[in-house]
């Protein structure tokens, strides 16, 4: 794997609409991935120095079969994420799928807004797309804290904090 160097991170992002919701501009989307890389990027748990990332926003019937084919869950879930690595020379590969329903519904469950949702789950995404995890309590602790922290800047409270 290439050295890490001192500069942000780089980001190629493509980002798919099969639901459109004027909430979720792509512009957004991108600020809060490059939030995720350079917050990342200065963890250092994972060495990479660009990142090319698929993002797809999805109804229900594909959130439920992405999930069926890939988790063997006959539901929707708020966000799939797919961890390809990283190449030789830096780059961290992954896609991210959204399923806006689902976001939307827990949002009002959780008494959030749709943004702040949309924007922690774009966060959590990105970084198990770079390759972070939370199924050990130590790797919980330190992607949950790293997400809190995000969110704070963005003007965003605890999203593990419910009312």
């Amino acid at each position: 794997m290439s050295k890490q160097n001192k500069t942000n991170p780089e980001l190629s992002l493509s980002i798919d609409f099969a639901v459109k919701d004027d909430r979720l501009p792509r512009w957004r989307i991108r600020r809060w991935v490059m939030r995720a890389l350079t917050t990342a990027h200065a963890d250092g748990l994972i060495g990479f120095n660009r990142m090319q990332l698929g993002m797809k926003i999805v109804g229900l019937s594909e959130g439920r079969k992405l999930n069926a084919a890939y988790r063997q869950k006959d539901y929707a879930t708020n966000v799939l994420t797919f961890e390809y690595g990283v190449t030789p020379d830096g780059t961290a590969c992954g896609d991210i799928v959204l399923c806006l329903p689902v976001l939307v519904k827990e949002a009002r469950e959780q008494q959030k807004t749709v943004l702040a949702h949309a924007a922690h789950l774009t966060i959590h995404g990105t970084l198990h797309a770079l390759g972070y995890d939370h199924l050990k309590p130590r790797e919980a602790k330190h992607m949950e804290a790293l997400e809190t922290t995000m969110l704070a800047e963005l003007g965003i409270t605890d999203p593990y904090v419910l009312p």
